[in-house]
């Protein structure tokens, strides 16, 4: 019997980025570990997070991740965390540097693009990414607009045809 391919979709997402995808145009992507107190594991469980204004930055040969808002967590007492702190990313050696250079080398920046649990550890998605203008994000509008029209159409007449 041949063995079964895992898959290498995410497990359960916590939060996701949407906004990102609009803002910037995503270069490449990295999956990251994420080094976490106890009472953030136990509110991210819960589903509690935003990744609206967090970003990533290299210093010093480490990628910080700064700005996630993790809630404090419900049932905690005085060894509650601070919502914002700045949590350290892991990544590999090799991909730290590849990230930094490709940082310095001209206008980008590592995004957060989801928050996931997989294998009972918290992982997030970052992006390297390129701002928009917005001509870009007009054009990207303008197409996506059409390619949902342009289906509609298909639809439409392919439904009279009978197999």
């Amino acid at each position: 019997m041949a063995k079964k391919k895992k898959k290498k979709t995410p497990g359960a997402v916590i939060a996701s980025n949407r906004k990102a995808r609009h803002d910037y145009t995503i270069l490449d992507t990295y999956e990251a570990g994420i080094a976490l107190v106890g009472t953030e594991i136990k509110s991210l469980r819960e589903g509690r997070a935003s990744l609206v204004e967090a970003f990533a930055t290299v210093d010093r040969g480490e990628v910080w991740l700064r700005n996630l808002h993790i809630p404090e967590y419900s049932r905690g007492s005085w060894t509650n965390h601070s919502p914002r702190r700045t949590r350290k990313l892991l990544l590999h050696r090799r991909e730290i540097d590849s990230l930094e250079g490709k940082i310095k080398d001209g206008n980008r920046t590592l995004v957060p693009l989801s928050l996931y649990l997989k294998e009972g550890k918290v992982k997030v998605e970052l992006g390297l990414a390129q701002g928009k203008q917005d001509y870009d994000k007009r054009q990207a509008i303008k197409r996506r607009t059409e390619d949902r029209e342009i289906a509609r159409d298909l639809g439409r007449k392919f439904k009279g045809i009978k197999a």
